[in-house]
């Protein structure tokens, strides 16, 4: 059975990525932000059992900090992210996938562990998602092409999440719900994001030096 993992990602371009964050910190720090969270995002799906679709908003020119051969390199083809992510899921199931997921590059709590729990979910349920803080998604999973939990929803805002789970109610979809994960929109969240980082580096300092 073939796993395949769908990234969502922006080109890395100057003034295009993190505008909201950029509006506090500037441009160039905004873009450095998002490179990190691309870079973490791109390690956490490099699993050999999984099948990796790139899709980029803007160009299928390489400017990743980081990327696998074995990457398949998509563009995002749509009027609005949910058209977009439509069509993605369609070209998947359309040719090897048996069960898939998107994920975007905006959630730095998205581990491989969670990957692999939403593709251990789909063996039981039609529909996996992990629901975002602020009442969007970061990971939305499926055992077979669902063109309804895409149609009709006011993308990027707070009621994403909750009308999703109104359509696999009234479709009858079987469904389970992931983890919640904050998404780095503002100054704020990566504020919260660095302190974490630094409570972990400390975490294993203080690992390596009582193990010494």
């Amino acid at each position: 059975m073939t796993n395949t993992v769908i990234v969502f990602l922006k080109n890395l371009t100057l003034g295009k990525v993190k505008t909201r964050l950029a509006a506090t910190i500037g441009d160039q720090q905004a873009l450095e932000v998002y490179r990190r969270l691309v870079t973490h995002t791109l390690k956490q799906v490099n699993m050999p059992e999984h099948d990796i679709f790139l899709y980029f908003s803007d160009s299928l020119h390489n400017d990743l900090p980081i990327i696998e051969s074995r990457s398949s390199l998509r563009l995002q083809k749509g009027d609005d992210l949910g058209e977009r992510m439509l069509n993605a899921f369609e070209e998947v199931f359309g040719s090897s996938a048996e069960k898939a997921l998107i994920i975007g590059t905006d959630c730095p709590g998205l581990d491989s562990s969670i990957i692999d729990e939403a593709f251990r979910a789909l063996d039981t349920h039609q529909v996996v998602i992990g629901p975002a803080t602020d009442g969007g998604y970061y990971l939305l999973g499926m055992q077979k092409f669902q063109q309804c939990l895409f149609e009709d929803i006011p993308w990027s805002t707070s009621e994403v999440l909750e009308l999703t789970l109104q359509k696999c109610v009234r479709n009858k979809l079987t469904y389970t719900l992931l983890k919640e994960l904050s998404d780095i929109d503002d100054e704020n969240d990566l504020n919260a994001w660095n302190e974490l980082q630094k409570i972990s580096q400390s975490r294993e300092t203080y690992g390596r030096s009582a193990l010494g």
